[in-house]
């Protein structure tokens, strides 16, 4: 059991925004016409995942095994006023972060990697696999995998397995195997090497392999954003913080995070969406990999080999291969389709930042705060930094999303000349 103090601000239920969203998802399609991948699921996925992906009920009450579990990596994480960072900007009102960097792995990503392997243990597969852009999800599911005694095989994205070998290193100490994909592992991996074998990888790409090594190997795929699983369990950090701001007697006016694939976004927000629309809700991307400015809303594939269904998302194009940018984790080429949907019916608004703002973001909060974001997360304090400025005089209430730290990160800024 988990003690008392806990129990008061972590969650007894996971909360699926599905049945809150102004219309019904649309279904998803299968990628190509002699097998179904939708069916392909069933072998790929925990079926309780599974269950959970295409359920319409509200909430989903968390196992007392993976609440225990939660406590154990450092839930719930803080949520922390910028006081300094306010008298910094100048600011007439308040912000808050909720800071996910504060969990055993240093972010959000564990909040689903603990029940996903915990399902599959109690299913006795064989192991798990997965993909990794910067490397947080895979040392995630390295460490949740090891927690319920399975093997993990992690796919991490060449470029960022190239820039961030010690992210590598900690999926090791957590038993984690990690190879860079595009790898000879998998047909499809060693058919990227050899059409394009100078290629920096992409996520599209290291979930191809990571499904085809779960079919080929009676593994189970953890699914680490995107499919609206992933952001159900990563609701404990939106119900996280209202309870902690309703604890302070605080409302929360603005809300701001980054999105890659929309997991930490979705968990940070989808909470809120019961509540109306007086909260302004605020997605933030890399101005490099600009999927809700200039993706199209559409029907796209999950992967790059299309043997994950396909699902109507704002996409770039599963074959887009975004630039080897500092942020790993946002180089994914589409978004979730419940944040798309939420963002093309206008309920939430989006917005882009540059690296150099992104940077710049970065050492004002480290400066002010002490905290060193992951540069994900700095993309979400650029934004909120952004909205400031631009309502310098106004008393409202803004509270960040800080999904990770970034601390293995420190190679983005260079030396200091």
């Amino acid at each position: 059991m988990i003690t008392a103090m806990n129990k008061e601000i972590i969650p007894d239920n996971w909360y699926n925004v599905v049945p809150d969203l102004p219309e019904p998802l649309a279904p998803p399609r299968d990628s190509k016409s002699d097998i179904s991948s939708i069916n392909l699921l069933n072998k790929i996925l925990p079926k309780e995942v599974l269950k959970q992906e295409f359920t319409f009920k509200r909430y989903e009450k968390i196992p007392d095994e993976v609440m225990e579990a939660y406590e154990q990596i450092g839930r719930p994480t803080p949520l922390i006023r910028a006081r300094n960072l306010e008298k910094k900007l100048g600011y007439s009102g308040k912000i808050y972060y909720k800071y996910e960097g504060a969990t055993a792995t240093g972010s959000h990503k564990i909040n689903t990697a603990i029940p996903q392997a915990y399902y599959a243990m109690k299913e006795g597969v064989t192991g798990v696999t997965t993909e990794t852009g910067a490397g947080q999800w895979g040392s995630a599911t390295a460490l949740a995998a090891s927690l319920y005694g399975l093997p993990s095989q992690v796919f991490m994205v060449k470029i960022s397995f190239e820039q961030k070998p010690l992210r590598k290193t900690v999926m090791n100490l957590y038993n984690g195997n990690v190879v860079a994909s595009p790898s000879t592992l998998t047909a499809y991996g060693r058919k990227i090497l050899k059409e394009h074998p100078d290629t920096p990888g992409t996520l599209g790409i290291g979930i191809s392999e990571a499904v085809e090594y779960a079919l080929d190997n009676d593994y189970r795929y953890m699914v680490a954003s995107v499919m609206n699983v992933s952001l159900t369990h990563q609701s404990v950090i939106g119900q996280e913080t209202k309870k902690q701001l309703e604890l302070i007697g605080e409302h929360a006016d603005v809300l701001i995070g980054c999105v890659g694939g929309g997991s930490n976004f979705g968990g940070f927000t989808f909470p809120f969406i019961p509540d109306g629309d007086d909260t302004e809700i605020i997605a933030t991307t890399a101005n490099e990999v600009p999927k809700f400015s200039k993706g199209d809303y559409k029907y796209d594939l999950m992967d790059s080999a299309g043997i994950l269904p396909q699902v109507r998302m704002y996409s770039l194009g599963a074959d887009f291969v975004p630039p080897t940018i500092y942020a790993g984790g946002l180089r994914y080429h589409g978004a979730s389709p419940s944040l798309s949907l939420l963002i093309n019916k206008g309920r939430i608004k989006s917005d882009e930042v540059t690296e150099e703002e992104v940077k710049e973001a970065l050492r004002t909060f480290a400066n002010t705060q002490g905290i060193i974001a992951a540069p994900e997360s700095g993309h979400a304090i650029a934004s909120a930094i952004k909205y400031v400025k631009a309502h310098i005089n106004e008393k409202k209430t803004i509270v960040v999303n800080v999904s990770g730290h970034g601390y293995l990160d420190l190679s983005i800024f260079g030396e200091k000349k």
